[in-house]
């Protein structure tokens, strides 16, 4: 049961990272940029936040995930000004000769970045609430082990996507030009921009 439960929490965890948003393009940048290092550690950011927000719902942390929700406009209102800003400095940026992802500031910064980024969508914690009270793993003395067991899950199947995305993107770093990796960093600056904008527009005060 307990082995069934981790299953479970690896295939919730890796659903809710494949689909590709802003977190995913610019996992696939820095790859691209700077090496699968850098891209996995990006990932590897967001798969935290989402185990912190799994482990609010699964815990039945109530008091928690209603002062997130509650202030969801701000959360949003700041992740769209730094996807924005995001984007901007990502269009700039210029092309490094070689992979310069061994830097400790930069590997921590790049996950400060996704993790911080992906905890600005609080609506996440009623995807989990609404998925471990399926399961009947919320907020019991009882269910606190399977909580953790799917938290655990989640976080396993949402690393696995990121190793992936950028195990598969690295292989094909080395056929990027200079001026290719240009253009990738002008497409993907304008695609961030653009969720970042988006996020903005769709704020409701």
């Amino acid at each position: 049961m307990h082995l069934i439960l981790f299953f479970q929490g690896v295939v919730i965890g890796f659903s809710i990272a494949a689909p590709v948003g802003p977190i995913g393009v610019l996992c696939i940048r820095r790859t691209l940029a700077d090496g699968m290092l850098l891209g996995l550690v990006s990932g590897l950011g967001a798969a935290t936040a989402d185990a912190v927000y799994g482990a609010i719902a699964g815990m039945g942390l109530t008091f928690v995930s209603d002062a997130f929700i509650a202030h969801q406009a701000w959360f949003r209102f700041l992740g769209g000004l730094f996807l924005c800003w995001l984007g901007v400095r990502t269009f700039l940026a210029q092309p490094v000769e070689g992979a310069s992802a061994g830097n400790e500031t930069r590997l921590i910064g790049a996950f400060t970045t996704t993790f911080l980024l992906t905890l600005t969508n609080p609506m996440t914690i009623l995807a989990f609430a609404a998925i471990f009270a399926g399961l009947g793993v919320v907020g019991s003395q009882s269910g606190y082990g399977s909580a953790g067991l799917l938290v655990l899950g989640v976080f396993s199947g949402s690393a696995l996507w990121w190793l992936i995305l950028s195990g598969t993107v690295g292989f094909a770093r080395s056929q990027f030009t200079p001026n290719a990796l240009r253009w990738v960093n002008r497409v993907a600056g304008v695609i961030i921009a653009g969720f970042g904008v988006a996020a903005l527009l769709s704020l409701e005060w």
